[in-house]
């Protein structure tokens, strides 16, 4: 099997790690996005990542990758399969998070491009968001369970380029919850294993 990935991508990231945590045998192949490589582009015209050659087919969407990966191996239940409504409300972060998150943080990343309105009222607009990943963290160190989900890492890669904009303000913001959840993801072997070059 093959992955087509770039390192810093963060969907091409979940998918790695996704892949990684289900043990599947993947060979990862970094491509430069200013020069695809033809069997990236056979398989997947639109030329984005992730895609992933499973060999009996090609998935060219992080999350389809990411559940893919958990139907061959699930061993800490990221599905959530023995609670349906935490697996749906999993469904529904996930959705916000590639809708509404991923809008707010590229307009907070460069601001400078959105002239329109400063860094930090992008801030503010995406602060909702943290504060309600922040409730759901209350008492646990997981989004939905008392271990981690498919939500936990698909939402991961935004959360880490959020944090990156302005990590001093994120140091010391009123988040320290969904701070502590990054930290504690970020210095996991299985995201240290996913971003090694």
């Amino acid at each position: 099997m093959i992955l087509y990935s770039f390192r810093r991508c963060p969907w091409a990231m979940r998918a790695r790690l996704a892949l990684r945590y289900a043990g599947c045998q993947v060979q990862i192949c970094e491509v430069a996005m200013k020069h695809k490589p033809a069997e990236l582009l056979a398989l997947s015209p639109k030329g984005t990542v992730p895609v992933l050659d499973t060999g009996a087919g090609v998935l060219e969407e992080s999350l389809d990758i990411m559940r893919w990966a958990l139907e061959q191996n699930d061993p800490q239940d990221w599905r959530l399969q023995g609670d349906p409504a935490a697996a749906q409300q999993a469904e529904d972060l996930i959705a916000r998070n590639d809708s509404t998150f991923k809008v707010q943080v590229n307009l907070y990343k460069y601001a400078e491009r959105y002239p329109e309105h400063s860094r930090q009222h992008y801030r503010l607009q995406a602060e909702a968001w943290l504060a309600e990943l922040e409730g759901l963290l209350d008492g646990r160190g997981n989004l939905l369970a008392d271990h981690p989900s498919l939500a936990d890492a698909a939402l991961l890669p935004l959360m880490r380029q959020f944090a990156g904009v302005e990590p001093l303000w994120f140091a010391e913001a009123a988040y320290p919850r969904v701070r502590s959840w990054l930290e504690r993801w970020l210095a996991s072997e299985l995201f240290k294993s996913v971003m090694a070059k």
